[in-house]
């Protein structure tokens, strides 16, 4: 139980609890210039999306399904498939096959990211989402793959020479290795990732959904005059 405040201390209490209101009567008012002027996002922000990748390639969402489980808004759908020695998406047995994001549920609370034991699923700093359609705003798996960096190699390709699914986990595999490079020439000669091939900007093509998503938030910042 708490003790009720008594004498000036009870005669203060109102006075105390607004002081949060109080104390920001007297401050500097700000106006965000949106969209002329865009303020960087706090580094954590709960923004889009984003199905990560491992250093070589490979996918880590395994299409466990426990980010759909744990969403509360119903938003996000999973369909889970088993890699094969000729289509090997992500270290282990399974990958995500299907997987969709419905932008219009979406409440951006963050419980997926917590819910995946792999860290395949994070949240990007992009708050801009924008479309004329509800299925515009249906985010696909190509959408959310994370870009291609240097050292990396598109899959499908095998998982590194004498590695387990718990090494890649655990962060102990790096670039794509020789044999991974060879395998995906063999198979797929003009893949763009290739040492040879057109390169990263030719790999890193924007999924359909999310290529009309940037045209339309690009229209509505030429039509509110941003800079």
């Amino acid at each position: 139980m708490i003790p009720q405040s008594t004498g000036l201390r009870a005669l203060l209490a109102p006075v105390g609890g607004f002081g949060v209101t109080l104390s920001n009567m007297f401050r500097k008012t700000v106006t965000e210039q949106y969209p002329r002027e865009t303020v960087p996002t706090k580094p954590r922000y709960h923004g889009r999306h984003q199905l990560n990748r491992y250093a070589d390639g490979l996918e880590k969402c395994i299409g466990c399904e426990l980010c759909a489980w744990a969403c509360p808004a119903d938003a996000i759908y999973v369909e889970g498939a088993d890699n094969t020695p000729e289509a090997q998406f992500s270290p282990g047995e399974r990958y995500g096959r299907v997987y969709q994001i419905n932008y219009l549920r979406c409440i951006f609370c963050g419980l997926c990211i917590e819910a995946c034991p792999t860290r395949a699923l994070t949240m990007t700093n992009e708050y801009e989402l924008a479309g004329p359609t509800r299925a515009g705003m249906i985010y696909e798996k190509q959408d959310l793959l994370g870009p291609l960096r240097d050292g990396m190699v598109a899959g499908p390709h095998p998982m590194a020479e004498g590695t387990t699914a718990t090494q890649y986990y655990r962060g102990e595999v790096g670039a794509a290795t020789a044999e991974q490079v060879e395998w995906v020439r063999e198979h797929r000669p003009d893949d763009p990732t290739l040492p040879e091939g057109a390169g990263l900007a030719a790999a890193n093509v924007p999924g359909p959904t999310a290529a009309r998503m940037a045209e339309h938030v690009a229209g509505a910042h030429r039509q509110g005059g941003a800079r």
